[in-house]
């Protein structure tokens, strides 16, 4: 009985120091997004999550280690891992640009406020650079894989080694394409996402027109959450 009970207790301390640990990553997600990382103080992140200064530093590092925080959460969120596992079962190389395309619009429908973040704040801050120079070769390595697989399936335009492959779907799914398309151009994320996986298709693919209109816009970001 005696045992169940401190059980319990401690449970239910530990699902306080997570809600608060969450409260205050929701804070200083929403400050950043708003006011941009170098305005915002860690005091309003405090107000915000109904803490005190000191337990923003204590639970989340400051500015800093929740900016980092937010940065892990975006690479390595679960979808990643399970498109590039979905990828390596695809044999029809226009589904896995499709399927590319639409995780990235994904993505950055998700995590888009903290993309333009991490790239606002990196130029001017050695630690946000040094987490999105992580972030970045993650990325890549995902992207090789993807274009290993592309040039086992003898899809890749003649010519086309893997390394420039890789260059090649980094101009189109890396941070700024789809960003750009919507944020700076007015485009929906599906609008976007279509063009880079037509574009992307013709930039890289040996025989591009393989598929159909429908194919291109069959793997829905609502599809490539539940891979």
């Amino acid at each position: 009985m005696a045992e169940t009970a401190v059980n319990r207790c401690v449970g239910r301390r530990e699902e306080y120091a997570e809600a608060t640990r969450q409260a205050i990553i929701v804070a200083a997600r929403k400050l950043f997004r708003t006011q941009g990382v170098f305005c915002t103080k860690v005091d309003e992140i405090a107000a915000l999550a109904r803490v005190s200064p000191a337990t923003v530093y204590a639970v989340g590092g400051g500015k800093q280690g929740l900016l980092r925080t937010l940065i892990e959460s975006c690479a390595t969120a679960p979808i990643v891992a399970a498109t590039v596992s979905r990828i390596e079962e695809l044999d029809d190389p226009q589904a896995i640009l499709c399927l590319l395309a639409a995780v990235v619009r994904s993505m950055c429908e998700e995590f888009g406020d903290i993309m333009r973040v991490m790239l606002d704040t990196a130029p001017h801050d050695e630690a946000v650079a040094e987490s999105l120079a992580t972030a970045t070769a993650n990325y890549r390595d995902a992207l090789e894989l993807i274009s290993r697989r592309l040039s086992k399936l003898g899809a890749l335009r003649d010519g086309l080694e893997v390394n420039q492959a890789i260059d090649v779907s980094w101009f189109y799914f890396g941070y700024s394409g789809l960003l750009n398309l919507h944020d700076e151009n007015g485009w929906t994320y599906q609008r976007a996402e279509r063009w880079l996986c037509e574009e992307a298709s013709r930039a890289l693919l040996r025989d591009p027109t393989s598929c159909s209109p429908q194919e291109l816009v069959r793997q829905s970001p609502d599809d490539a959450t539940h891979l």
